[in-house]
């Protein structure tokens, strides 16, 4: 039984075209569920991989997890990471041999049971296959066996202690960031065992957990606690290293100011009249809460678009709903939405415009 998002409809890529056949030839098969592991599969499948996805006769999790729902029923959030697949459905336990079969005839597989299960379910795994293992906390050390979802690691992982207002709750981030990160390190993991492979003739079993994939996404708030030996405060829409970098007020709304730079800063002081008493970032970053009372009393006057008018040359932004972003006229020219089998859908972000001689 396929399912109706199966593979075979190419995007339209208005800028260049997409880099759908960048993989062609190679045979994904896709043993994985919820976000990080489908999120993968789907990668290389924009980039022209031949992706199968095996679910349980009752279906991936993730075609519950509305609303809202598809016509046939299924979540869109299911959508969101698996289209581009031939999907058919399987119970493990009992059809070892059509998957073995499967296995068998791919280049790659994915998977996210937890280690040494899916062996348990369906017997070894041939050495000729690139496998690749997602699991919680890795393939090794104490908490190896424990389940691992997005929001128990972005808990574990010091995320959420850095998430949100001083005083105010713990706040998680809104998408499953820490499942999406995973799913980007697990394909570059992949592209490059496939390029060993191409020049080695041997294949790898590849360990990628979200553990290890979060705190490395930490990166400069992990690396200033290593420095300092000081947990990160919490700043809000703020940054540690960077002032003004964060969110004012307006009349109609909200906006971001991201001065990364003295001359920046300069031009943000002449742009609003202020006396520039701060000329470094240090200097900045030790005046925060002055100076963002200061900028905040001039923005507040003013609308979105006044902010972003006057502030033109410094990175300056409207906060923007999803459904602004959607109909930014850069979305639009990029061709960010496409249809898939009848559906809107978010388009790859990989795309070249020419090959090179």
């Amino acid at each position: 039984m396929l399912n109706p998002h199966n593979r075979g409809v190419q995007l339209f890529c208005p800028t260049g075209r997409y880099m759908a056949d960048i993989l062609a030839g190679v045979k994904v098969l896709d043993l994985s569920r919820i976000l990080a592991g489908p999120y993968c599969a789907q990668m290389l499948s924009d980039l022209g991989a031949e992706v199968t996805k095996v679910e349980a006769p009752w279906g991936d999790d993730t075609r519950g997890w509305g609303p809202p729902f598809l016509e046939d029923g299924t979540a869109a959030y299911h959508l969101s990471c698996n289209r581009g697949k031939e999907i058919i459905f399987h119970n493990l336990k009992q059809d070892k041999d059509a998957i073995q079969e499967l296995i068998s005839q791919s280049d790659v597989v994915i998977e996210n049971f937890r280690p040494g299960q899916l062996e348990r379910l369906i017997g070894k795994i041939p050495e000729s296959v690139i496998l690749c293992s997602i699991t919680g906390f890795g393939q090794t050390g104490p908490r190896s066996q424990e389940p691992g979802y997005d929001l128990a690691l972005q808990a574990m992982s010091g995320i959420m202690s850095i998430n949100g207002e001083e005083g105010g709750g713990p706040v998680k981030v809104p998408v499953a960031w820490i499942d999406v990160i995973t799913g980007l390190y697990a394909g570059n993991a992949i592209l490059s065992a496939l390029f060993h492979r191409e020049r080695t003739g041997k294949t790898t079993h590849l360990d990628i957990s979200l553990w290890d994939c979060a705190i490395a996404s930490l990166v400069n708030q992990g690396q200033n606690q290593l420095i300092s030996g000081q947990n990160p405060p919490l700043l809000g829409s703020g940054h540690p290293n960077l002032v003004p970098y964060q969110a004012f007020k307006t009349k109609d709304g909200w906006v971001v100011i991201a001065v990364g730079s003295d001359s920046q800063f300069e031009k943000l002081c002449n742009a609003l009249k202020l006396d520039n008493i701060w000329k470094t970032n240090q200097e900045r970053v030790n005046s925060r809460e002055k100076l963002v009372e200061v900028i905040q009393s001039k923005t507040i006057d003013l609308t979105r678009d006044e902010v972003c008018n006057l502030l033109q040359g410094i990175p300056t932004s409207p906060i923007n709903k999803i459904s602004e972003a959607f109909d930014d006229i850069q979305s639009k020219a990029r061709g960010v939405i496409q249809n898939w089998n009848g559906n809107p859908v978010l388009a790859s972000p990989l795309r070249f415009i020419s090959e090179r001689e």
